[in-house]
């Protein structure tokens, strides 16, 4: 340090898109050695483990314990609460298996870059989480007739733009006290305590929506008369065109199709490599709007399409679906390329949809694949 430094102002610059021919910084590989993907072949599990999950924290990862924790919902309600753990779970409990997706997912791929986490795909997976649902909760407490939103704070710490705060986001009450949402308040993933990276002791799960909705490290619910205009809220996770455009909230996950790339891989450019005939292409597919209805297939970079057979089980309905197809695999670079139809006609675009902040960039995946029926492996050099 060279003294310069005098304010948060000084360490936390505005948010900002890469220059024509600016590689990734060291500031965003740090981001991205702290916060991980899902290893694309574990989608084939159907429900993620808690280690593959994928994570993101904005800030750190806080010291947190189940003794003398609590859960505090107030505000316009008409019974305020104060809960420990031991209160909460004594509650009737369910259990929902839910996939979470980041809103910044697929940032890393749109041009030009936004400068932040430097996710690629793999920012999903998909949970059992067991928890009291809110909607109870809140009628418990009891929702004050000029309530509009329910505002959840976390326990997480640190700057974000020049502003100091705790993570705190808002639902609206249609969603937060609605029993159908499914939205919980939960203590446990896949059935053990929240791991610290997820949340422990207790997160909110909002079905459908994108992870930043899903507060971590939850101790505060508090019903308000007017819309929240704090920062995660108003200025961040807002598709915005221009620095001063105040842009629309991003909310739902849009559909998306993910493969686990076939065959094997190159260490460095991850290039798969298959042999010729029949290859199993599998995934899993999802969106918040509705259940999917159509996965399709390319192996030409989406000039043909080839519909691929789905199974989406109906006891989960917030949880991404399986799909799989059936490929004849021949010599040469194919480009095989899957993309998803959700029930409500949204359909994953060729081209991501591009904004500042770099959210809900669902374009379709591309796995490059050389098929070669020459079966060595050639020389290693480890030298």
């Amino acid at each position: 340090m060279d003294g310069s430094l005098s304010g948060p102002g000084d360490i936390s610059t505005p948010g900002r898109v890469a220059g024509p021919e600016e590689g990734v910084t060291a500031q965003e590989l740090a981001l991205a050695a702290r916060n991980h993907g899902l290893p694309l072949e574990a989608l084939r599990y159907d429900v993620t483990p808690p280690g593959l999950h994928y994570v993101l924290v904005h800030y750190d990862i806080p010291m947190t314990g189940a003794d003398g924790w609590r859960l505090t919902v107030g505000g316009r309600v008409l019974r305020p609460l104060d809960l420990d753990l031991d209160a909460l779970r004594a509650r009737p409990a369910v259990t929902r298996r839910v996939t979470l997706e980041c809103a910044g997912n697929g940032r890393a791929r749109l041009t030009p870059r936004p400068v932040s986490q430097p996710w690629l795909v793999e920012a999903v997976g998909t949970a059992e989480w067991t928890g009291v649902p809110l909607a109870a909760l809140l009628a418990e407490a009891g929702v004050a007739e000029e309530a509009v939103e329910a505002v959840f704070t976390g326990a997480d710490h640190g700057i974000e733009r020049g502003v100091e705060q705790d993570y705190r986001r808002s639902l609206p009450l249609a969603a937060a006290a609605d029993p159908a949402r499914d939205v919980l308040v939960a203590y446990a993933m896949n059935g053990a305590p929240l791991p610290p990276q997820h949340g422990s002791p207790l997160r909110l799960v909002v079905p459908g929506w994108y992870g930043m909705a899903h507060v971590k490290w939850l101790h505060d619910i508090t019903l308000t008369d007017t819309p929240y205009t704090g920062f995660q809220q108003s200025v961040a996770y807002r598709l915005r065109q221009e620095a001063a455009d105040p842009g629309e909230p991003v909310s739902l996950m849009a559909p998306r199709a993910l493969m686990v790339p076939p065959g094997f891989p190159d260490f460095m450019s991850r290039t798969r490599v298959v042999r010729p005939g029949s290859v199993s292409l599998i995934g899993r597919a999802w969106s918040g709007h509705g259940p999917i209805s159509r996965v399709e297939i390319s192996e030409d970079g989406g000039v043909v399409w080839t519909d691929a057979e789905r199974r989406h089980d109906p006891a989960h309905p917030w949880a991404w679906c399986a799909w799989r197809h059936m490929w004849t695999a021949t010599p040469g670079l194919r480009h095989l390329t899957v993309r998803a139809t959700d029930a409500a006609g949204n359909v994953q675009p060729l081209t991501g949809p591009w904004n500042r902040g770099g959210f809900a960039n669902n374009a379709v995946q591309r796995v490059e694949v050389l098929c070669t029926p020459d079966a060595s492996a050639g020389r290693a050099d480890d030298a």
